[in-house]
């Protein structure tokens, strides 16, 4: 049995249940347990009855030291405070041997289980995803700006060791949690740095195939694009690997015809395969969840800082910023890219 948790709110609903349906088409033995940040998404949820999850309204984990810190933080940045609680909790409250926190935009394409093989081989009772920049002038800035590892798959074991990382992880995150990049920390994530220092038997997910995203897709090509399960070539290497996960970051929706992708790469063959059939999903979802509960996607901007300023730019004009014509889609003609 392979125990997740994520977390997310009503406005990230779509994403959060393409994750969960994404699972159980690859996976026959597992257990997601989901955090939902608002009572619509709760509801929602129950409504719809997973049968491999489990559902948990946010305020049944909120302790004194959370609510003491929650209004001076934007809501992504409370996300990003919780993000080891939803593990500890997970851990306590069901008595599970181990839990694998998963960000909610993520899309499994294969059997996670490969990458639970090497924890176990690797005898370890942290796993953490490194980011995989690309290794340039601006990957190096992305990694000193936002750190070597990836808060998106986050293995702890229930033993001793593991719940001394996890809960200094927490602790931290307790302590600051921001949308602000410093020497030592940014958001949740930069502290995961210190794990191999801090803590023994830490594994670093060698297998490529895991922690694919917009950061480090320009690194691979498809090796066949007609191909039922996708695989990628790493360019430098030549080495194959089987996509397992793809972590489909950043995404923003322009208006209710365009979304610009920010797929970071040239490659339309690629990027294309990957995120037309998964934006297909995301409307087919919004599609249910409007029909069925009157959810409506249309007015969410993504917003991370709780810097007013930088709130503000996030909220009008990320969308707009565009690198790429080809990371455009139109909606209404997904079916054209392929």
């Amino acid at each position: 049995m392979i125990n997740f948790c994520t977390l997310f709110d009503s406005n990230y609903l779509d994403k959060g249940l393409a994750l969960y349906r994404s699972i159980e088409k690859v996976c026959h033995s597992f257990c997601l347990y989901i955090y939902c940040f608002d009572e619509k998404c709760f509801d929602i949820l129950l409504k719809l009855n997973l049968k491999f999850a489990k559902i948990v309204y946010y305020k049944d984990i909120e302790t004194k030291e959370l609510l003491n810190v929650k209004s001076g933080r934007s809501k992504a940045e409370y996300c990003w405070t919780c993000t080891p609680i939803t593990i500890e909790y997970s851990l306590d409250t069901f008595n599970l041997p181990d839990c694998t926190y998963i960000d909610s935009d993520m899309y499994f394409y294969s059997n996670p289980i490969i990458l639970f093989d090497e924890i176990e081989k690797s005898g370890a009772d942290i796993a953490i995803m490194p980011h995989r920049f690309y290794q340039d002038n601006d990957g190096k800035k992305l990694e000193e700006r936002n750190g070597k590892y990836c808060v998106e798959f986050n293995y702890f074991k229930n033993n001793k060791n593991g719940r001394v990382a996890l809960n200094w992880w927490k602790e931290k995150c307790i302590e600051w949690c921001y949308d602000i990049p410093e020497k030592d920390r940014m958001g949740d994530q930069k502290y995961l740095n210190q794990f191999p220092v801090l803590f023994k038997n830490v594994c670093e997910i060698e297998n490529q195939g895991a922690g694919v995203a917009p950061w480090n897709l320009r690194k691979y090509e498809l090796s066949d694009s007609k191909s039922r399960q996708l695989y990628i070539v790493d360019k430098n290497t030549g080495e194959l690997y089987k996509l397992i996960f793809y972590h489909f970051q950043n995404i923003r929706y322009i208006n209710d015809k365009y979304v610009n992708i920010k797929s970071q790469t040239k490659n339309k063959v690629i990027k294309y395969n990957i995120y037309i059939p998964y934006l297909m999903e995301i409307e087919n979802i919004r599609k249910e969840l409007s029909e069925k509960f009157g959810l409506d996607f249309k007015t969410f901007k993504i917003v991370r800082s709780s810097n007013k300023l930088l709130s503000f730019l996030q909220k009008y004009f990320a969308a707009l910023k565009i690198t790429r014509l080809s990371d455009i889609i139109d909606l209404e003609k997904l079916e054209n890219y392929l």
